[in-house]
Parts: C-alpha cells; sequence; structure tokens
C-alpha cells in the first residue's frame, strides 16, 4: 500500500496484490464485507467494488487477447 498526500489529504494507494487477495477472500464468502472492511482496514463499499471489477473482467484471462498471457508466452518461448 502506497500513501500519496495531496495537499493535508492522504490518499492510499493499493498494490494489485493486495487488491486480489481482498477479492479472493471476498469471493469465498466466509467473511461478511463488514469484517472484511475491519480486517484489511478498508470500507465495504471498496471490497465490493473491487470485487465487482474482479468478477467482470475475470473472462479476459482466457480469452487469448490479455496482456498478461502473451507476456507469459513470450517468455516461454523465449526460454527454449
Amino acid at each position: 500500500m502506497l500513501i500519496t498526500k495531496f495537499g493535508n489529504m492522504k490518499r492510499r494507494k493499493f498494490t494489485s496484490k493486495f487488491k486480489t487477495k481482498v477479492v479472493l477472500e471476498a469471493i469465498k464468502e466466509r467473511q461478511s464485507a463488514k469484517e472484511l472492511a475491519e480486517r484489511f482496514k478498508l470500507t465495504p463499499q471498496q471490497i465490493s467494488t473491487w470485487k465487482r471489477e474482479f468478477l467482470d473482467n475475470a473472462d479476459q484471462v482466457f480469452d487469448g487477447n490479455s496482456r498478461i498471457i502473451k507476456v507469459k508466452r513470450r517468455k516461454r518461448t523465449m526460454n527454449f
């Protein structure tokens, strides 16, 4: 987590790894959004937003056009 300062206000910036960790915990539904929010020091709304974004874009992992998949394929072919 990064904290950037805008005047007197501080804005937290979260890594994609952190967001993924939170979202995967939310998807498991072992804890309520309120409990997860307390655990990760977030708001339940933030968790819901990240979860919705994650689920809305999950299909991109399997479509073959994903930047991540292309990079991994390129690295594999370079190693041979």
